[in-house]
């Protein structure tokens, strides 16, 4: 009897990834993958811990398949990821019906625990199954983190840096090519420190030089750039090599000096400034998007003022703002009091979004009689084309919507015709 399997991942793209070898991993060990936990005999929940908002979402996934277990209705439950990896003894007190908790780098010992036989080596050939649409799919470089920020836990759920070999992601990447991949999200938890703990030591800049040169890639994004580790050479990558979009995720988390030192981001807000225009020296049209964080301790009215005055003038392009959120083990956690009210951060991250949204439709609008490139993502029921320009990765950024039902993974001229905040409308140009 084939057994059925499925997998709950939550979380970020880094999430996404770990799932997508372990379906492969199941798939090669003959299971079958099921969408419904109801239809499955086993169900593993891949966990985020970064934030007190994506825990609660993991404590209550897990408590609704928790149901299913102690009605026997499916064989196993498994919990793996980053809240696993950080907070398993916490979860094994108040979580009766889960079989086993997993850490975030146990890909093998989940597969080996479910099948009860040892697994076999790890082929990425064999072993990934994409979650995301076949044209684009997201290549990690490197696991883990060495930055030591002071608000950030990730280097406590997923260790310290663990880059991949220059090779192994050309492999990857030529495979996700060859299985119809256009569009290549390069991800780590700190892209631009990539290749620092190999030997002999490799770069970001040599690997994007590699993966320039895979056949039938069209798109390359890059994501998690780190302002400190952000070189030259990585920049120049954004003028130089024709499938790298003028597109980078660069999160700042903020722009007053006091609250930049506290959080040892390693730059102040001049060098913030310098790899800003850097950017845009060398790519004018480069889409910037980056993340925040609002009600950091001790972040007084003027470190936010400086904070808005920042985003305002510089216009990102797309921007994700969050409220602090204490995290044990941290070194935020051990040496600074959590002393902004709740409702004191809540108030900042609105009016840092109402400002963004204010940026996003100026911007859109200088879009409106241009005609753009879009790599169409989906259709809708009532036959409606989403897509992205270069501007936009997925999931996390603008859409656009044209009113006719076009090939998936494919590319189209589109007019722009019209804007809101967050989606642009246009029509196919013949």
């Amino acid at each position: 009897m084939v057994k059925k399997i499925n997998i709950v991942t939550l979380g970020c793209s880094k999430n996404i990834y770990d799932s997508e070898l372990l379906l492969g991993g199941f798939k090669r060990n003959n299971f079958e993958i099921t969408s419904d936990p109801v239809d499955a005999d086993y169900v593993i929940v891949n966990t985020c811990g970064f934030l007190d908002q994506a825990r609660e979402e993991s404590i209550d996934v897990i408590l609704d398949l928790e149901r299913l277990r102690k009605t026997n209705k499916i064989s196993q439950l498994v919990v793996a990821g980053c809240m696993s990896e950080r907070f398993e003894d916490e979860m094994r007190e108040e979580l009766d019906h889960v079989d086993h908790f997993f850490g975030t780098n146990d890909t093998n010992k989940i597969i080996d625990f479910i099948c009860s036989k040892a697994h076999q080596k790890f082929d990425p050939d064999f072993n990934r199954i994409n979650l995301t649409p076949k044209h684009y799919g997201y290549l990690k470089i490197s696991e883990g983190c060495d930055n030591g920020c002071s608000f950030c836990s990730i280097p406590l759920m997923r260790g310290l840096q663990k880059s991949q070999p220059i090779e192994w992601n050309v492999q990857e990447a030529r495979r996700m090519s060859l299985n119809g991949t256009k569009e290549i999200l390069v991800i780590a938890q700190d892209s631009t420190s990539y290749g620092w703990d190999l030997r002999p030591r490799a770069s970001l800049d040599k690997l994007l030089y590699s993966l320039n040169n895979i056949e039938n890639v069209d798109w390359i994004r890059l994501h998690y750039a780190h302002p400190a580790h952000l070189k030259q050479k990585i920049i120049n990558c954004f003028r130089d090599l024709e499938k790298m979009l003028p597109y980078i995720d660069m999160p700042i988390q903020h722009a007053s000096n006091n609250i930049l030192s506290s959080m040892r981001r390693g730059l102040n807000i001049d060098g913030i400034k310098r790899k800003i225009d850097q950017l845009k020296n060398v790519r004018s049209d480069i889409a910037i998007r980056t993340s925040l964080i609002v009600g950091f301790p001790n972040e007084t009215d003027r470190d936010f003022d400086e904070l808005y005055s920042f985003v305002r003038e510089t216009e990102f392009d797309r921007l994700g703002v969050f409220m602090y959120s204490e995290e044990d083990g941290t070194i935020g956690h051990k040496n600074l009091e959590d002393n902004v009210p709740n409702e004191v951060k809540k108030s900042r991250l609105d009016e840092i979004m109402k400002l963004q949204h204010s940026i996003s439709i100026k911007n859109n609008s200088t879009l409106i009689g241009s005609t753009q490139k879009v790599i169409i993502d989906t259709i809708t029921h009532d036959g409606k084309s989403i897509g992205r320009t270069f501007r936009d990765s997925p999931e996390i950024d603008n859409t656009v919507t044209i009113n006719s039902k076009l090939n998936v993974g494919s590319f189209y001229d589109v007019l722009i015709k019209d804007i809101s905040a967050y989606d642009i409308f246009g029509e196919v140009v013949n």
